[in-house]
């Protein structure tokens, strides 16, 4: 079974059209058997891909088309991915697990449109964990400078490893893509501090993305784990600065 994105793809499972709106993808989506519009509270246009192969299982499966849509439009989110954390604040806040060059690219690429038509631009805080992976450091500086107004560097998983060379390490990339060191560019290890100053910097209609940790209930460090949600730790964040719809 397959399954592809476009009007004209021979593919068994298609999305003819999608929309992406910032608060939920709309797609038109056509089988052998049916087609319909479906309507998702994810965002990004990565999840339609995910939502057709839902479909194209669903297919191979036999399983009714009006069990599948209703499955697919209760779906709130999943864990780690692009969680919305809204607690009445002017800009935008999201939680992904992106720790990869692509996958942070792939996150920021599907925020920077909502975040254009509101007038602000894209800013990310993530890291990089130690005693691995080195290689993608300045990759991921590169990434997220290309795309990002503002860079806020924080730990990820440091272990053993020296907390500041792995973010300068990182920074070189965000360097290169032409971010400055404390204009639009910061180092901060404590991962509360960077999220905060994160928020601080974000102006109405700015995209905050929060990447690397998502779902992760900890951050090893060389006194060992650190207990850690990333959406709970942003809520407090703004609840400080007077954000909270609790």
């Amino acid at each position: 079974m397959t399954y592809a994105v476009g009007p004209d793809t021979k593919a068994d499972v298609t999305a003819t059209t999608v929309r992406d709106d910032g608060t939920g993808l709309r797609l038109k989506v056509r089988t052998p058997r049916w087609a319909d519009d479906l309507a998702l509270h994810l965002v990004g246009h990565f999840n339609a891909y995910n939502a057709l192969a839902a479909v194209g299982v669903g297919e191979a499966l036999g399983l009714e088309p009006d069990a599948m849509r209703r499955g697919l439009e209760s779906l709130e989110s999943v864990p780690g991915r692009l969680i919305r954390v809204d607690e009445g604040q002017e800009f935008t806040v999201y939680v992904d697990f992106a720790h990869t060059p692509g996958a942070l690219a792939a996150a920021l690429d599907s925020l920077a449109p909502h975040a254009a038509a509101r007038g602000g631009g894209l800013i990310s805080v993530f890291g990089s964990p130690g005693a691995r992976d080195t290689l993608k450091r300045p990759m991921m500086g590169r990434a997220a400078g290309e795309r990002s107004r503002v860079v806020v560097l924080a730990d990820d998983d440091p272990r053993d490893e020296d907390r500041m060379s792995i973010l300068e390490q990182i920074a070189m990339g965000a360097i290169e893509a032409g971010r400055r060191r404390d204009q639009d560019l910061f180092l901060i290890p404590d991962r509360d501090k960077a999220i905060r100053k994160a928020f601080e910097l974000a102006r109405p209609g700015d995209i905050v993305l929060l990447a690397g940790m998502g779902h992760v209930d900890r951050i090893m460090t060389a006194e060992g784990k650190k207990p850690w949600n990333e959406a709970e730790v942003a809520r407090q964040q703004l609840a400080e600065m007077g954000f909270s719809r609790r």
